[in-house]
């Protein structure tokens, strides 16, 4: 019971970094990329037993000889052949075992992805109570664009005069009567 959960959660990992960075992927096939990635979030390659080399060149003996992607079963061969590597010290069973558990229910990361920069000087020359001029007209009170109503002068051709309030209430007042 316990071992078909484990590799549901295997599945699930390997679907999520099958689909990363790749807005057509499927989830059932993974690139070179990707599979590195992975080992590499999930702490496969440890630099000194296994290397970035080392899970490339797993990942092309897996592969078909055309394809440029794995197939969940060919992932799952792919770790059989890290696992000792990894594990020295361990059986194979064992190995795959760790290896497993390293990646159960890890999604990839987005470490060093650049961040907004908020600084001082942004927030000044981003802030509309500061503007004047015609740029102040541009903005309401909260600080939200008016669209072309702040960009052009709209003219109304209403007949009546720019600032009069109750513009449109004339057929109100002579029916009132």
């Amino acid at each position: 019971m316990a071992e078909s959960t484990d590799l549901e959660q295997l599945m699930n990992s390997f679907k999520k970094f099958a689909i990363h960075g790749d807005t057509k992927a499927t989830g059932k096939e993974m690139n070179g990329k990707n599979w590195a990635k992975l080992c590499k979030d999930c702490k496969i390659i440890d630099g000194k037993n296994v290397t970035g080399t080392d899970v490339d060149i797993v990942f092309t003996k897996v592969k078909a000889k055309t394809s440029r992607v794995i197939t969940y079963e060919e992932f799952q061969r792919a770790l059989e052949e890290l696992a000792p590597k990894r594990f020295k010290g361990q059986s194979k069973e064992e190995a795959l075992t760790s290896v497993y558990k390293l990646i159960e229910g890890k999604e990839p990361t987005n470490v060093g992805v650049t961040k907004i920069a908020k600084t001082a000087a942004v927030d000044r020359l981003t802030d509309t109570t500061k503007y004047t001029g015609s740029h102040k007209e541009r903005f309401d009170e909260s600080g939200k664009g008016r669209g072309k109503g702040g960009r052009e002068e709209l003219v109304e051709e209403t007949g009546y005069v720019g600032s009069y309030k109750n513009a449109g209430t004339y057929e109100e007042k002579t029916k009132a009567k």
